[in-house]
């Protein structure tokens, strides 16, 4: 793909939102943005991405955040997502959905519950994932492939299961398998420095950001 096809898909796309923050990128070819969706700087989407609010409901990324693949993100309310947060290909977020307890109707004619979803900054949500109405994600929680989020889920907490459960915490109780991998891996590669951060004292940054 040319630069400059991705130039003009960015363009194009770019004015489906309701606000955009500076430096944003959707290069690929299908990207559907139906109602309130606002950007922070540096967000990315890939292909065949569906952002989709109803009524007065809003969808917000935070800066450096986005979508991987086939990613559906539905509103009636609010989903807010924070910065530097991926979610990964195919996964479903919809803060609505039908009451089916205490009734024999048909969930079509039922009434609908629509609480805010609100995950935080930092966090990884892995492929395949469902995020259920009223759920807050904590900083920098991982969310594991294939998981049904029907509950809150604590800051640095790993979730995994359907529905999803408390697996583990990133910092608390690390089996020591595990810290001496990480503490091997880092001394062989080090922590990465943010490559798009400000590089200057005066304040200007690169004009890409890192793939969620």
């Amino acid at each position: 793909m040319s630069s400059l096809v991705r130039m003009w898909r960015t363009w194009r796309h770019g004015l489906k939102f309701a606000k955009k923050g500076k430096h944003c990128r959707f290069p690929h070819k299908y990207l559907e943005v139906d109602g309130h969706v606002e950007l922070g700087k540096h967000c990315r989407f890939r292909n065949n991405v569906i952002l989709r609010t109803h009524g007065e409901g809003r969808i917000t990324f935070g800066d450096r955040s986005g979508c991987s693949y086939y990613c559906i993100i539905e509103s009636t309310n609010l989903v807010q997502i924070g910065n530097y947060t991926g979610i990964a290909e195919f996964t479903v977020i919809r803060d609505t959905n039908h009451l089916v307890y205490g009734t024999k109707e048909h969930w079509r004619y039922t009434p609908q519950i629509a609480q805010p979803i609100i995950i935080g900054d930092s966090c990884l949500i892995g492929s395949r994932c469902y995020i259920m109405p009223g759920v807050t994600i904590g900083e920098g929680a991982v969310i594991h492939a294939g998981s049904i989020v029907t509950k809150d889920v604590g800051p640095y907490e790993i979730w995994a299961g359907s529905p999803a459960r408390k697996v583990a915490h990133r910092t608390e109780n690390v089996p020591p398998s595990k810290q001496k991998l990480f503490e091997e891996l880092v001394e062989r590669h080090g922590i990465q420095k943010d490559r798009y951060m400000d590089v200057s004292n005066s304040g200007s940054s690169k004009d890409s950001a890192p793939l969620p």
